[in-house]
This record gives structure tokens, C-alpha cells and sequence, in this order.
């Protein structure tokens, strides 16, 4: 929509509050509402003021002042706030009026215009399948002298035994057997439906939704594929749906890669495409149908996927999921059809528009707009490169000896390995000025200080049931 668009629909229904929304550094939604007689047309040039100094990894307080530009082409009506709609913005310094280079909306959009500029194609698509559980009793608390979490489902397989708390269907579903039942042993079978029809409602266009492999409440919906910073935006949109579907349901949704220990954990599924003129550039007759370019894309992803994690599984707890057995993928190799593979190359439609591969490694605990921009740039670096994958593993990759394993790479077992790799190898990030020695800095210091030292200093549960009577 253009900005006389979004002004024509506030009139049409009868909107009365607009809410602004952005992304702060480390991946967390935030917003604040205007009355709707504040958005004039002049609104979407000059924007409007908010301190940047509160928000986490931005601004010194001696320069705080920011502006947030509302993007015509984000609006939507929100679903669950009356008489609201709802716009994405990007953040500008209000003095040079140049765009953030902390805005991780920013970042994205300067890798999609880095790779038009390259002449490799103009068009990157990401379709994501991003996964979560819905809890219905979450709690949890660390501090001096406690540090607890406590989750349940009523689909939880540890409930199946439940008696004195009102009827127990005895539908419980058993552990790692929750891909695709049907009611009423799939109770989440309604609230999904809610969910996607949602998303519809609100400009999202979804390919699907159903239960996922673990118990206690395990979803999946998947986003049709368009272009990256689109999908970037549909994601946050998709969160808020979520959560909030939820809350109505009297449920609790978490984007945790790992909340359940010895289950499977939730990862954030991203399928990537190039186009250019229209026409597909991973069509080919190599191996699994890919072309050349699209084999070269993979293989600048494969090369720089131990920094990539650092903005793809940018979690502690991204590291309890990547671990064997759990079909999360740890060794970074490629495959036709095959899941247990980092890179996976769908078996789909012979139409050389879905040709597309998977990179199966991020999780949702991603901040979307820097997690698809690595991932873009580091296929650039392996197409202008020429970097080849090397040879796929085929095999069941569980199922292999170690000697058999022992020279394909794996992903870092750690944030702080992750986080070191990114040290190390990121000069392919910096090119077009996509991502800036401070957003690197920033992002290594915020996530080492906040998250790697703050896990470090404090007793895991755990600790006591294997130390205290040492």
C-alpha cells in the first residue's frame, strides 16, 4: 500500500489507534500507539521520535533521540486489538536522517540491495517453517538462592498417568510420535486453524500447518516462500499470531529451541531461492536438479555455517537442540531428501520455480532480518567464489560410524564457539556494507556478556542432582 492507501483504509475501518512497531538488536519485538489523527501523510517521511538509548545493544544516552518511519507496505489490521492497525518501521537518525545500521530491518534491507548489485539475481526467497509448542502451565524463576522451570501439557506423555485433576482422555501422545495424529489426540488441531486463518486475515500467506514430532504440544506452520525482507516481516507477524491465539486458548507459546530435555526441539527451517528477471537460478541438471549457481550458494553456506550460527542459533539454549538424535541437523553436509543432512534439497514439484534447498541448522530464536541477511550473503560469497559443497552424504547420517563421520564438520556445541567463529570469519558479512564492524562488535559483546557469562556464573539445576552429596 501507499501512504494515501493506508490513510483510505484507516477511514474504511474506522481505526481509531496505530501502533508502530520495530525490531530492538537482539531479535525482540517492541511498539508504541499513536492516535490515528497523528498519522498524516507527511508521517511517512518525517516520522516519529522514540529514545533510543533504552532499547538493548543501541544508542548512549547522550544520543538517544530516534525516529521510527512507518512502512506503507507492512500495514495490517490488528486482530486482537480493536479498531488498531498495525506498521512496521525503520529507524533513522533524526539529524542525518540515515538509516540505522543497528536496525536490523535495515540490514536486511541493504543485503537485498547488495545483491542486485552484484548482478547475481534480484530476487532472494526465503520460505521459512518455523516451529513452537504450546504450553498450557509455564513457570520459572532464577535468582540467590533458586533456579527452577517447570512446563506442562495436557498432551504431555508424563501426563498419561494423571489422576485426581478432572477427566484424563488417556490421549497423551508418546515420545518423539506426535508428527501428524488427528484429534482428539492432536488437541492443538483448532488453535493452529485459528492461527493460520489469522495469519490469512493479516496479509500472511501460509502453505500448511500440523502437529510436530515431540509431545506436550509441538507445532509447525509453514509460510509461503517471497522475498526475504517480506518474509522477515511476516515472521514477526507470525509470532505475535501465534502468541496471542494462544493466550485466548488459556496456552502459553514459546519460540525456545530446546524447552523439553530428550525430545526433539524446534528449529526454524529455511528454504532459499534466487531469481532474476522472473526466471529461477537453482534450476539445473546437476545433482538433485540444481543448477551451478545454486550448488555454489549452498557451498558459501556451508563454509561460513560456524559464524552463520552465531546470528542463526543465537541462543544458549539454541545448543541443547543441536545435539544427534533429534533429527537436528550437527554435521554440516548436504543431501537429496534427506533431513539428518544441515542443507537438504526438497523433492517437489518438477517446476523449475520450486527449486530451492533448505537450510535446516537455524532455530526461531533468531532475529530473522540479521539470521536470512548471513544467510544470503554467505550464498553470495559462494557464488562470486565459486565454493563447492564438496561431495553430499546420502547415508542416514545417525546411523554411520564415527570413523565414517569424523571428516564431515560440524556445527559449533556452543554460543561462545559460535560466537568465536564469528570472529574469526566474517569479512564476507561486510561486503556492500550489509553488516558493519559494529553491528559485528556489538552483537559479539551484547550475547557474550548478556547471555554466554550471564549461563556461566550461575548453578544449573542439574548441578545439584549430580554434586551436592560429592
Amino acid at each position: 500500500m501507499t501512504p494515501r492507501e493506508v490513510l483510505a483504509l484507516c477511514r474504511e475501518k474506522e481505526v481509531q489507534a496505530v501502533d508502530l512497531r520495530f525490531m530492538d538488536f537482539p531479535g525482540t519485538q517492541k511498539h508504541f500507539t499513536i492516535p490515528v489523527n497523528a498519522l498524516t501523510p507527511a508521517s511517512f517521511e518525517d516520522g516519529f521520535a522514540f529514545d533510543g538509548s533504552s532499547m538493548r545493544g543501541w544508542q548512549a544516552i547522550n544520543e538517544s533521540d530516534m525516529l521510527v518511519v512507518p512502512q506503507p507496505e507492512t500495514a495490517f489490521v490488528d486482530p486482537f486489538m480493536d479498531r488498531t492497525l498495525v506498521m512496521t518501521c525503520n529507524i533513522q537518525d533524526p539529524i542525518t536522517r540515515a538509516d540505522y545500521a543497528k536496525d536490523p530491518r535495515n540490514v536486511a534491507r541493504k543485503a537485498e540491495n547488495y545483491l542486485r548489485s552484484t548482478g547475481i539475481a534480484d530476487t532472494a526467497n526465503f520460505g521459512p517453517e518455523a516451529e513452537f509448542f504450546l504450553f498450557d502451565d509455564v513457570a520459572f524463576d532464577s535468582n540467590e538462592h533458586e533456579s527452577y522451570y517447570h512446563v506442562d501439557s495436557i498432551e504431555g506423555q508424563w501426563n498419561r498417568g494423571r489422576s485426581g485433576q478432572g477427566p484424563n482422555a488417556g490421549y497423551q501422545i508418546r515420545h518423539k510420535e506426535g508428527y501428524f495424529p488427528v484429534p482428539p489426540t492432536d488437541t492443538l488441531q483448532g488453535v493452529r486453524t485459528e492461527i493460520m486463518m489469522t495469519l490469512l486475515n493479516c496479509g500472511v500467506s501460509v502453505e500448511g500447518q500440523h502437529h510436530e514430532v515431540a509431545t506436550a504440544g509441538q507445532c509447525e506452520i509453514d509460510l509461503k516462500y517471497g522475498p526475504m525482507l517480506t518474509m522477515a516481516d511476516h515472521l514477526l507477524i507470525y509470532k505475535y499470531v501465534v502468541k496471542n491465539i494462544a493466550a485466548k486458548y488459556g496456552k502459553t507459546a514459546t519460540f525456545m529451541p530446546k524447552p523439553l530435555w530428550n525430545d526433539n526441539g524446534s528449529g526454524l527451517h529455511l528454504h532459499l531461492s534466487l531469481f532474476k528477471d522472473g526466471e529461477s537460478l537453482f534450476a539445473g541438471s546437476g545433482y538433485g536438479g540444481l543448477s551451478d549457481t545454486a550448488m555454489f550458494a549452498m557451498g558459501g553456506i556451508l563454509k561460513h555455517a560456524a559464524s552463520l550460527m552465531a546470528f542463526c542459533c543465537p541462543t544458549t539454549n539454541s545448543y541443547k537442540r543441536l545435539v544427534a538424535g533429534y533429527e537436528a541437523p550437527i554435521n554440516l553436509t548436504y543431501s537429496y531428501r534427506n533431513r539428518s543432512a544441515a542443507v537438504r534439497i526438497p523433492v517437489h514439484s518438477p517446476d523449475a520455480t520450486s527449486k530451492r534447498f533448505e537450510f535446516r541448522c537455524p532455530d526461531s530464536s533468531s532475529n530473522p532480518y540479521l539470521a536470512m541477511s548471513a544467510v544470503l550473503m554467505a550464498a553470495i560469497d559462494g557464488i562470486q567464489n565459486k565454493i563447492h559443497p564438496g561431495q553430499p552424504l546420502d547415508k542416514d547420517i545417525y546411523d554411520l560410524k564415527p570413523e565414517e563421520l569424523q571428516d564431515v564438520p560440524k556445527t559449533p556445541v556452543s554460543l561462545e564457539a559460535a560466537l568465536q567463529a564469528l570472529r574469526e570469519d566474517h569479512e564476507y558479512l561486510l561486503l556492500g556494507d550489509v553488516f558493519t564492524e559494529d553491528v559485528i562488535d556489538t552483537w559479539i559483546w551484547y550475547k557474550t556478556e548478556k547471555e554466554v557469562e550471564a549461563l556461566r556464573q550461575r548453578p544449573h539445576p542439574y548441578e545439584f542432582a549430580m554434586y551436592y552429596d560429592i
